[in-house]
């Protein structure tokens, strides 16, 4: 019998892990205050009921990284679950975010009982691991306003808002909180979105971010036949010109 025959039984829809997670304790978090922190155990397991939760660590040069933001429904503490000791990493909310929480022994608990919680959470994980490691291509192979666009891509799909034409509305995100994401500095975003700014590809001030999604993956599917956006040379000048101001 052929292995084709088989593969619809074998292949299963995902779970949703909030079907086998009951209600548990809410609680809300202003700006900037620690939901953990650097060099505190992770708790547990979080979701995001309302607002925007970031998770950063960090590096061994001191340097801050993220690794991504989490909105309304998203499930976030993996780390916790996994190592329950102290960790290099920091969940802050974006602005103010409303969680539920569940400690780690608790899920434990509920896995006992309910194994099919453990395959949901693996699930929606293993999901996460693969964007990451999608990430990690891009950061090894491609310059940076490649790396950059599509971190762009990816805020606009994971907080953005669609509108009627075609382009995502987001709240404002520091130059700063992206070049953690993507791996560079400041200065060099700075320069990098002024062209994108001038290219079409976004519009931002301090209170929005307009991204035409549309733009960007046209020029990312133009690969290697796509003039860079700025000259080494002027993006090393932005770095000079940061680092004698800072």
């Amino acid at each position: 019998m052929s292995s084709s025959s088989a593969s619809p039984t074998i292949r299963k829809s995902l779970v949703d892990p909030l079907a086998f997670l009951p209600c548990s304790t809410v609680t809300e978090y202003g700006k900037a205050q620690n939901i953990y922190g650097f060099g505190q155990p992770c708790p547990g397991l979080f979701l995001v009921l309302s607002g925007m939760v970031r998770v950063s660590r960090l590096a061994r040069h001191g340097d801050q990284l993220v690794v991504d933001f989490y909105r309304t429904d998203d499930l976030f503490g993996d780390l916790g679950l996994l190592n329950p000791g102290t960790t290099d990493e920091q969940a802050v909310p974006h602005h103010k975010a409303t969680l539920m929480s569940w400690s780690t022994e608790e899920v434990q608990e509920i896995v006992l009982r309910r194994p099919e919680l453990g395959i949901a959470l693996l699930q929606t994980f293993g999901r996460a691991s693969r964007g990451l490691v999608d990430r990690i291509e891009s950061l090894s192979c491609e310059p940076i306003e490649s790396r950059l666009a599509r971190a762009l891509l990816r805020f606009s799909e994971r907080i953005g808002i669609k509108q009627p034409d075609g382009s995502v509305l987001m709240e404002p995100i520091t130059h700063e909180l992206i070049a953690q994401y993507v791996g560079t500095s400041r200065e060099v975003v700075t320069c990098h979105m002024t062209q994108f700014r001038r290219r079409g590809f976004v519009q931002y001030s301090r209170k929005m971010i307009v991204i035409r999604s549309a733009v960007i993956r046209g020029w990312l599917e133009d690969g290697p036949a796509a003039p860079p956006l700025v000259s080494s040379a002027a993006a090393a000048a932005a770095v000079s010109q940061g680092s004698a101001l800072s």
